[in-house]
């Protein structure tokens, strides 16, 4: 749980500082915050994960246009960007590497037959990319304010988030009664 409020300390920020500002003073904090969990984790010593250097690479690219060219569209597409790379990347792996990024991520917490660790590579790039696809809808479609594009960067992706984990368990739960009965 306290790794999640970790990773989920840029976001928050940002979302404070846009109540209390404009979307391009949160994307500088965002992108200092972002910047500071690195050098945290290098400060203590910790591992720093892939995920956040994807994240940190991101971040400063399109806040920087963002900022930059003073044109909020940058940072909009910044969530969808980022989804579809770890799609690319789990699809990527498992169609021309072979390699399933999720048992490896996972596999020393679970036991699970060969076809359900595809299905779970799959459905998280499923996953990220439907999520990148509704970014895109809620911030360019027109239906949605910009207050309203980053509540739902902010809770909406974290409610989704939540609601395909639980799904996911509940999924996996057959497979694990299944391994567990043999």
């Amino acid at each position: 749980m306290k790794k999640l409020f970790f990773d989920l300390f840029p976001l928050v920020l940002f979302f404070i500082a846009f109540r209390y500002f404009d979307i391009y003073t949160a994307t500088a904090v965002a992108m200092v915050a972002s910047v500071g969990q690195i050098l945290w984790l290098k400060i203590r010593k910790k591992i720093i994960e892939t995920t956040h250097w994807i994240n940190l690479g991101v971040i400063v690219v399109f806040g920087s246009a963002t900022l930059f060219f003073q044109n909020d569209a940058f940072i909009k597409w910044k969530p969808t960007v980022l989804y579809w790379l770890f799609a690319g990347i789990l699809l990527g792996s498992q169609l021309f590497l072979g390699r399933n990024l999720m048992r490896k991520l996972m596999g020393e917490q679970l036991v699970l037959p060969e076809a359900a660790w595809n299905k779970l590579n799959y459905s998280w790039a499923g996953f990220f990319i439907l999520s990148g696809a509704l970014n895109l809808f809620i911030a360019f479609s027109g239906y949605f304010t910009e207050s309203q594009w980053v509540s739902f960067k902010v809770f909406g992706s974290l409610v989704l988030l939540i609601i395909f984990v639980i799904l996911q368990s509940l999924w996996l739960g057959k497979y694990l009664k299944d391994t567990s009965d043999q």
